[in-house]
């Protein structure tokens, strides 16, 4: 077999057994309320089903390097592949909301090994002239997961128990891992194997306390109360100190010393505000067209697909694009369009048709088609492939803490102006944050590689 045909085969298996987790970021909210039905949960106890699948995914995703290193491809995989699945089982088997709680946070760590590796695992083996058109591949499930998700999640809901939010993931779950055993190579990396524990101490719970202060702020805490300033403070702290230690280590747990590579840094800098975006409309779009235009959710949800057809076509010629006219213009380009496709959401008086909201939903998908291909092919392109597991690193935990402020933001604003001038208002103020996040990801776009900085 030729290493091209093998790299192919590669990235099949990794994307039908990585779309899950990215799916089940979105696909379980949908369901809570039938959950805190059936479970006899309150609002405030109910968003521990999500918060606490994020919170262990972003954990995990420091240590995914160190899993990979220690077990080799296919084992690493396989592992972090049977904890999303043995605890899908357990969530739609829980009895109780403290259970589903704990199992969701079992879920989240599955997908904490999972995301990294299937980001790391075909960039290794893809010529650095060709990461772009590998990336694009690679990045389909991470644009389509949040908009299947909900349209999926109302499907189920609609005929079956709330059980089978996550029992759908098994039949997938089951091909992936058989495709992991066909496809995927064995052996060990023969990089480190020692995991600096003191450095998981500082850096897992620093980014929980940091992700858990922003979620509050998103539910609606106050920035003054203690549920949102102790976890910032000590999470801020921690990360503080994780610096320090990581540096002087010779094998640390992230590699903080590869923020000097610069393709690297502006892909780390630039996945922040994109994640921000995605995080921010994701949150808005469909609570726009509930709360403000009388939609039913699975409606909502329907009228949410354009965006993920248009994000998915993108992807189609992203990677040529690239490789024509280099990272940066691509990214800056894509990041414009979702500014100017996000200003009639901004501007609605109500009175916007529903189908021209899909219309510009669509558009605005070719536009965060585009901008996610440059960006984090750029974070590999001058990395070693022993250290490309740092790079997907640097890239999950960015995207995630971009996403969590962002839509702390976009909910701050959403409900400040609510209060004081009603909901039109409020959601107009809100999707004007997510067009000055897009201005901010351009200008940190600028700092991309150009044509032939990507090409040489």
């Amino acid at each position: 077999m030729t290493e091209e045909r093998a790299t192919r085969l590669l990235v099949i298996a990794l994307i039908v057994g990585g779309i899950m987790p990215v799916v089940d970021t979105t696909i379980v909210a949908i369901g809570l309320h039938r959950i805190g039905e059936d479970l006899g949960a309150d609002v405030a106890t109910l968003q521990w089903v999500s918060t606490v699948y994020l919170l262990a995914l972003a954990v995990v995703i420091p240590v995914a390097g160190w899993v990979q290193a220690r077990l080799g491809d296919r084992n690493a995989w396989i592992l972090a592949s049977g904890i999303f699945l043995a605890a899908s089982v357990l969530c739609a088997m829980a009895s109780g909301i403290g259970e589903l709680i704990a199992f969701r946070a079992l879920q989240g760590a599955g997908a904490g090994l999972l995301l990294p590796l299937m980001q790391t695992l075909p960039m290794q083996r893809t010529p650095r002239e060709a990461m772009a058109r590998t990336m694009a591949v690679m990045s389909v499930p991470i644009s389509l997961g949040p908009v299947i998700g909900p349209v999926l999640g109302g499907l189920v809901l609609s005929a079956l128990d709330w059980r089978w939010l996550f029992l759908i993931n098994l039949p997938l779950g089951a091909v992936g891992l058989v495709l992991a055993v066909l496809w995927l190579p064995g052996g060990r990396s023969g990089a480190r194997t020692t995991l600096d524990a003191i450095g998981l101490l500082l850096l897992a719970p620093g980014l929980v306390g940091v992700l858990l202060a922003l979620s509050n702020l998103a539910g609606g805490t106050g920035a003054g109360e203690v549920a949102v300033w102790v976890p910032a403070v000590v999470g801020l702290v921690l990360l503080v100190a994780f610096v320090p230690w990581t540096v002087g280590r010779r094998d640390p747990l992230v590699d903080l010393r590869l923020l000097g590579v610069r393709t690297l840094r502006a892909s780390t800098v630039a996945m922040a505000f994109l994640g921000a975006n995605l995080y921010a409309a994701t949150f808005l779009l469909p609570l726009a067209l509930q709360a403000d235009r009388g939609v039913s959710v699975l409606d909502a949800a329907l009228l949410l697909i354009p965006q993920g057809v248009g994000s998915l076509l993108a992807r189609a010629g992203a990677g040529r694009l690239v490789a024509r006219w280099g990272p940066r213009a691509v990214a800056i380009s894509g990041f414009a369009l979702v500014a100017v496709m996000t200003v009639p959401f901004a501007l609605d008086d109500g009175t916007l048709a529903l189908a021209v909201w899909a219309g510009v939903l669509f558009v605005r998908g070719l536009g965060l088609g585009v901008v996610l291909v440059p960006i984090m092919a750029s974070g590999y392109l001058d990395v070693a492939p022993d250290r490309m597991p740092h790079a997907s690193a640097f890239s999950r935990m960015a995207q995630q803490l971009g996403g969590a402020f962002g839509t702390a933001t976009a909910a701050l604003v959403l409900a400040a102006v609510t209060t004081a001038s009603g909901t039109r208002a409020g959601f107009d103020a809100a999707f004007v944050v997510v067009i000055g996040i897009c201005a901010a990801a351009m200008a940190a776009s600028l700092a991309l590689p150009g044509r032939r900085g990507a090409a040489r």
